[in-house]
């Protein structure tokens, strides 16, 4: 089955399993039908929810710093395995910043980790099925159809 995600290339996406892509998509799809189905309230819920979900990148950063203190911390007691693990850590933080990809982008995307980009496409989905974009007039002029987009494209 080809995804419906064709817009969503990045570097995540390109480096990750397609089975891993695609049953994230297939994830967003069943998500997207189901609430075609509720009511305006439930999608505007659910959209709350999208707004505080953490994409991948903030994952890998807190993961990552986490277990770079974690090392310094008991490394500091117990000696220099654990300052090798926050080196590695680090490393590995490193070249996810450097590179958009890496092991622990890997690691975190098969658990099921979006990015951003993955997460605003479902967002506009859901606010397309709400009915934001309904509000943009066809008729005045540029400027009023361009503001009327901008609200609709916050809210």
């Amino acid at each position: 089955m080809e995804s419906w995600n064709r817009m969503s290339a990045d570097s995540v996406r390109t480096h990750t399993p397609d089975g891993v892509n695609r049953r994230i998509d297939e994830r967003v799809e069943k998500c997207v039908r189901h609430m075609a189905e509720q009511e305006r309230s439930a999608i505007s819920e659910y959209l709350k929810q999208l707004e505080h979900q953490w994409d991948l990148n903030r994952v890998v950063t807190v993961a990552a710093s986490a277990v770079t203190v974690l090392g310094l911390v008991a490394g500091a007691k117990d000696g220099r395995g654990w300052r090798v693990l926050s080196g590695v850590a680090a490393g590995l933080l490193l070249q996810h910043g450097i590179f958009g990809f890496g092991p622990l982008a890997e690691l975190v995307r098969v658990l099921g980790a979006r990015t951003r980009r993955e997460i605003d496409l479902e967002k506009f989905a859901l606010k397309a099925l709400r009915g934001d974009f309904e509000r943009i007039p066809h008729e005045g002029g540029p400027l009023a159809r361009a503001n009327a987009a901008l609200v609709a494209a916050q809210s």
